[in-house]
């Protein structure tokens, strides 16, 4: 495995791995951000590794670079490194972290002929602590020798690598988003339910963390459709239909969201998806009048 690394787009991803990486050994290089001050928090962080605000040629020094910045900012980004290191990207491994991106957006760096990329691994990182990799799959794709690394890397880390062709990875990382980013929301929504009706949010999360967890360990042990509970896998329409009477006091997105659930419910646990969602839009439509 390469012994060295710069990290471009030190933010919460990019400080996550690079603090992970140099506790196995690895050299940290340069440590690129938008400003030096926040590259240096970003070296503290990490614990090793050189600050810098911009890109350097202090990079070119590194074995592999892994750009870690916002997904919008890695084509821009690739093309800066392209024109500051030419030619001597000859042999280098580059690898970014977007989930919904390939290698194809290096292609400036592939240019000059460097082995380039992507390595994402499917786990949230808040910034506040540095999320455990072990047993998390993490998408790698690219061309031969960046896979060979990026495979190394993800296996160095305890994560689990899953090699990706290139245009899967919008699906593979949209299925990641309705997980953590989307789920965020309902809870969060569930939230404020509860405490316009009196909960405190500490009642509010005592409340619905056991409920979220058992129905994982359900999902886990015994699948989709055994685990799925509610009224609506009980067929019990009337109370969907007081549950949409319910949402009249929130803003509308919280029943519009309880409605397209209910019908993505329909539609992958129901053995019988369409009758299911003909009930639904019944139900739904029973409670007249009303902000909905």
């Amino acid at each position: 495995m390469a012994s060295s690394i710069a990290i471009v787009g030190a933010g919460r991803v990019g400080r996550g791995l690079a603090y992970r990486l140099h506790r196995l050994g690895w050299q940290i290089g340069a440590v690129v951000t938008r400003s030096r001050s926040t590259a240096r928090t970003a070296v503290q962080k990490i614990g090793a590794g050189a600050a810098y605000s911009a890109p350097t040629r202090q990079i070119l020094s590194a074995e592999v670079v892994l750009i870690t910045t916002p997904d919008d900012a890695v084509a821009e980004v690739a093309a800066d490194l392209a024109e500051l290191g030419g030619k001597e990207w000859r042999g280098k491994i580059v690898l970014h972290t977007s989930g919904a991106l390939d290698r194809r957006v290096l292609a400036p760096l592939a240019d000059f002929d460097a082995f380039t990329g992507s390595l994402h691994p499917l786990q949230t990182f808040s910034g506040r602590a540095v999320p455990e990799l072990e047993g998390v799959v993490v998408a790698i794709e690219g061309n031969r020798a960046a896979l060979r690394v990026a495979r190394k890397i993800v296996r160095a880390l305890g994560g689990i690598p899953v090699t990706l062709r290139g245009r899967d990875k919008p699906a593979y990382h949209a299925a990641g988003v309705l997980v953590a980013g989307h789920a965020l929301a309902l809870v969060e929504a569930a939230t404020l339910v509860l405490m316009s009706i009196g909960f405190t949010r500490r009642q509010s999360n005592r409340s619905l963390l056991p409920l979220m967890r058992q129905m994982l360990v359900n999902f886990e042990r015994l699948g989709p459709r055994l685990a799925w509970t509610g009224p609506l896998s009980r067929g019990d329409y009337e109370t969907i239909s007081l549950h949409r009477q319910a949402f009249r006091s929130f803003p509308r997105e919280f029943s519009d969201a309880y409605l397209a659930l209910s019908m993505l419910a329909a539609r992958v646990l129901s053995p019988n998806p369409e009758l299911t969602e003909s009930k639904v839009q019944n139900a739904w439509k029973q409670t007249s009048g009303g902000r909905t």
